[in-house]
């Protein structure tokens, strides 16, 4: 065999060689980790504390209104839906011998005052003639004594009409004591409203409620013009809360929609309950009215109070975040870099980069991910760009 058969052969050889060791370290090296990153920004960041359980829409007015008396419902004039004025006439009960009782103390008093106006006129006949009886007596027509009968039959009428009007207002009294009996039976609507339930049925016997025993209310009424919001706060955090803070409210019902608000009222205790955290309660106002029209109460709420904010900052998403302010950054050359970050303000969405990043830098927001490490290769996902307050 010559020379240059030989060369070819061996140049063959080295090529196949070259072409497995490359196919070879193709398939054995390490894959890169696929990432979702975020790239450092400037926005707002806020720190925020928000509800440990759902809270609700709750009326700032709410009755649960039952006539203090028991007795058979003899007229039940609204139904549940409906929309009252302040003092109407909800329901009534049976009460015509209440009823009787305060017409005959309006014929006593009617009774009353005729014997008033009958013994005042006596009474003013006695004074008159009590005073001609002493011009006479000056005259020297009459005796003395006949002017001191004159005068003590004056002053007995004038007492007898003084009984009679004092008799007069008593019986008005009977009437006032008669009505109140009378408006015992009856509930009327404390304040404009709108009737949430109805228990109770024409006929039907209601019963007031025992002391310590609650009993279902014969109406409950809602003034539904005035909302807000009461959920609990846990007590570590209620201690930064201040009344005036806004924040945002979202329910349930309208999702991916928030409300602004105003903290309202923080309750001066701590509630206990067994087997839950100790938290305090805490109300936020509706900022706008037109928004809470038509809100439902008792719709579930959750409550984010902002305690403190800083706007066009450095800032990451919270998730891209490690213990000890530790991020993981991709670099240009696709290995991920483990970098010790300054923080500043805080909540579950961002986190204010105080120093250890410059804009641009991305960083990894998926840490759970397997093979996430500082030294690993790694290539970004794309992420579809999230909505920035």
């Amino acid at each position: 065999m010559n020379t240059p058969s030989l060369l070819r052969r061996g140049l063959i050889a080295a090529a196949v060689l070259a072409v497995l060791a490359g196919l070879t370290f193709s398939l054995t090296r390490p894959k890169p980790v696929a990432v979702v990153v975020a790239a450092v920004d400037h926005g707002r960041v806020e720190t925020t504390v928000a509800n440990t359980r759902a809270g609700s829409v709750t009326a700032c007015r709410r009755a649960k209104l039952a006539p203090p008396l028991g007795g058979r419902i003899d007229r039940l004039l609204v139904r549940e839906g409906d929309r009252v004025k302040a003092g109407q006439v909800l329901v009534e009960l049976w009460n015509d011998d209440l009823a009787a009782r305060e017409r005959i103390s309006v014929e006593q008093r009617g009774s009353a005052q005729a014997h008033v106006r009958e013994a005042c006129l006596v009474a003013d006949t006695a004074r008159r003639n009590a005073e001609r009886t002493r011009a006479l007596r000056d005259k020297g027509f009459v005796s003395e004594e006949r002017v001191d009968q004159a005068e003590s039959e004056a002053r007995a009428k004038q007492a007898g009409c003084e009984s009679a009007r004092a008799q007069a207002k008593e019986a008005q009294a009977r009437i006032g004591a008669s009505r109140a009996d009378t408006s015992r039976t009856v509930v009327k609507a404390p304040f404009d409203g709108i009737v949430a339930e109805v228990n109770g049925e024409v006929g039907e016997y209601l019963t007031p409620s025992p002391p310590g025993i609650m009993t279902l209310p014969a109406i409950d009424l809602i003034d539904d013009t005035c909302l807000y919001v009461s959920a609990p706060i846990d007590e570590v955090d209620a201690a930064q809360l201040k009344i005036g803070m806004g924040g945002r409210i979202t329910l349930d019902a309208y999702r991916g929609k928030h409300f602004t608000g105003k903290l309202r009222r923080i309750a001066p205790y701590v509630l206990a309950l067994e087997k839950q955290a100790r938290t305090v309660e805490v109300e936020v106002d509706f900022e706008s009215p037109a928004e809470i029209r038509h809100l439902l109460v008792g719709y579930s709420a959750d409550i984010e109070v902002v305690v403190d904010a800083r706007d066009d900052v450095p800032r990451i998403p919270t998730s891209a975040l490690m213990p000890g302010s530790r991020v993981l950054v991709l670099n240009a050359d696709g290995v991920l870099e483990e970098r010790k970050i300054e923080t500043g303000l805080s909540n579950w969405e961002f986190t204010e980069a105080k120093g250890g990043l410059a804009r641009g830098d991305r960083v990894v927001t998926s840490l759970e991910r397997e093979g996430v490490k500082a030294g690993a290769k790694a290539v970004a996902e794309e992420k579809p760009a999230s909505k920035k307050p």
